[in-house]
């Protein structure tokens, strides 16, 4: 029956790691919609309202940044776009990292090496995530290349 809750809990560790990678790059936009929504919620707009609100929100931060990624020609730009999505997928990635690690092993230090390992990793999957959202042969006329 051990055997069982260790495989378990090795199960939904991975689980929820893998939950992190995919959703990272979706830090950006949510935080903003959530910060909308939680706007609109203390102007009077009701709880629909807000999650109207914070949706419409997420959804246009998201667009937003990959129209820019699409159509800005010099890389130092879309380093710049592609680094407003990466910093905060990297503080997510260090506190969940630091959520896991702090159960797990009772050394402060080890637990904020695991913890930065843990945000560079999720930074870097999530940069690559983002530069891969937009197709390499778009371009400003949203027409592609034949």
């Amino acid at each position: 029956m051990i055997v069982f809750a260790i495989l378990g809990s090795l199960a939904a560790i991975g689980v929820l790691c893998w939950l992190l990678f995919t959703l990272a790059v979706f830090a950006l936009p949510a935080f903003i919609g959530v910060s909308a929504g939680i706007w609109a919620h203390e102007t009077g707009a009701g709880l629909v309202g807000a999650i109207v609100i914070g949706a419409v929100g997420a959804g246009i931060a998201l667009g937003v940044g990959q129209l820019l990624l699409a159509i800005l020609r010099p890389a130092w730009l879309k380093l710049l776009v592609a680094l407003a999505f990466v910093a905060p997928a990297a503080i997510a990635g260090f506190h969940a990292t630091h959520g896991i690690v702090k159960h797990t092993m009772p050394s402060e230090t080890w637990q904020l090496v695991f913890s930065v390992i843990g945000a560079i990793a999720v930074a870097v999957t999530t940069f690559i995530r983002v530069t891969s959202l937009t197709p390499p042969g778009s371009t400003s006329r949203g027409v592609a290349n034949a």
